[in-house]
């Protein structure tokens, strides 16, 4: 990893304060459901996107049906979804008004042309990456 990474990285979780994360799981025995209470317990105010838990909570914070439903803007949007997912996902984080800040995709998940569509819009763009190893290193 470069200086240059590190320095990137480094900014995003000072200047982060909202975490959405698209595809939590209730199942604590999923990463998702993991590193969403990670970054609760690290002080970041996180919500998740699950349609099928909506209006739960989890870990005390809430569950959304979508992006557009989470009622207060975000800065970075986490994904734990399957590569496929990651257009679609990608559009609707683009349609909210303001757009989040920073598109991130966990492990194994790549989608270069939705990448190359949210750096277009401005959005910074981490891929193939977990903010829970990131944080602890």
């Amino acid at each position: 990893m470069t200086a240059e990474c590190d320095d990137l990285l480094a900014t995003i979780f000072r200047d982060t304060k909202t975490i959405t994360v698209v595809g939590l799981s209730v199942n604590p025995a999923r990463p998702s459901n993991d590193i969403f209470r990670f970054l609760l317990s690290r002080g970041y105010d996180c919500v998740g996107v699950n349609p099928g838990l909506a209006g739960q909570t989890i870990h005390g914070a809430p569950v959304f049906a979508s992006l557009g439903a989470v009622d207060h803007p975000i800065d970075m949007v986490d994904i734990f979804r399957a590569s496929d997912a990651v257009a679609g996902i990608v559009d609707e984080a683009l349609a909210l008004v303001p757009h989040p800040k920073i598109i991130w995709t966990q492990l194994g998940v790549i989608d270069e042309a939705a990448a190359a569509r949210a750096r277009a819009a401005g959005l910074t763009v981490v891929m193939d990456r977990c903010p829970k190893i990131e944080l602890a290193r």
